[in-house]
């Protein structure tokens, strides 16, 4: 399975890795500039928590801070302090180590 450095150069594709779960396709999205597509990624699958705590990052990162709370709160985990860039790389390595276990 692919780590976190493996998952940063698959952005230079056109098209993210297969076998991605929802939640890491999100993260690609937006690593990709497509805010968009990763927020209807994460919010068709809101019985997923891994997806919910991708939404609540997509809500921090757009500046809705109440909307991403809700988020944060709905998966226990909680409100990210530090950059994006630091939080983007966290989730998706955490995501990435639970795929291969």
């Amino acid at each position: 399975m692919m780590n976190l450095a493996d998952f940063k150069r698959s952005l230079a594709a056109a098209n993210p890795p297969a076998n991605l779960t929802v939640s890491l396709q999100a993260l690609w999205q937006d690593a990709k500039g497509n805010w968009q597509a990763a927020h209807a990624l994460v919010q068709v699958h809101e019985d997923d928590g891994t997806c919910n705590w991708v939404h609540a990052y997509l809500h921090r990162k757009e500046g809705d801070l109440p909307n991403a709370g809700y988020w944060y709160r709905s998966v226990n985990k909680p409100v990210f302090k530090d950059s994006l860039e630091e939080e983007w790389a966290a989730i998706s390595a955490d995501l990435l180590a639970a795929a291969v276990r």
